[in-house]
C-alpha cells in the first residue's frame, strides 16, 4: 500500500520524462548506457548554486522531485522515449536538453523511516 507522501508525490509528478542510469565503462575508454526509462516527474527550472559531497559547486538547472531513486551521474530528459530517434536512446548526452544528475537526495519524512521525499539536482 503506497504511503499518503508517496501518493502526493505521485499526484503531483505529472511530467513525462526520460532516465538513463549511470553510464557503465565499455572496455575501450567510452562508456554505455543502460536501456532509459519513461519515467514521472516535476521538473522545476531553476538557477541555484548547489554544493556537492565534496565541497566543489555547480549551477543548478533544475530541480525534479522523481518517485523512486535515481543515480547521481544517471540523465534525465523532459519527454518520452518513443519522441527520440535510436541514437538518442542510446546515448542521452546526444540530447541537448538532457541533464546529468550532479546531486540526489532522499529525505525521510518527520517521523518516518519508510516515507521519502526524492529530489535530482541537474
Amino acid at each position: 500500500m503506497a504511503k499518503p507522501i508517496e501518493k502526493f508525490i505521485k499526484k503531483v509528478c505529472v511530467q513525462n520524462a526520460i532516465y538513463w542510469s549511470e553510464p557503465t565503462p565499455d572496455g575501450s575508454g567510452g562508456y554505455t548506457f543502460d536501456i532509459p526509462e519513461d519515467i514521472m516527474v516535476r521538473w522545476g527550472q531553476t538557477e541555484a548554486v548547489i554544493p556537492t559531497a565534496t565541497g566543489e559547486q555547480y549551477v543548478c538547472v533544475a530541480e525534479v522531485m522523481v518517485t523512486a531513486d535515481v543515480d547521481k551521474g544517471g540523465y534525465l530528459y523532459l519527454g518520452m522515449i518513443s519522441d527520440l530517434d535510436i541514437d538518442e536512446v542510446d546515448d542521452p548526452r546526444s540530447l541537448t536538453n538532457a541533464h546529468k544528475i550532479m546531486k540526489f537526495e532522499k529525505v525521510p519524512m518527520i517521523f518516518k523511516t519508510d516515507e521519502f521525499v526524492r529530489k535530482a539536482y541537474l
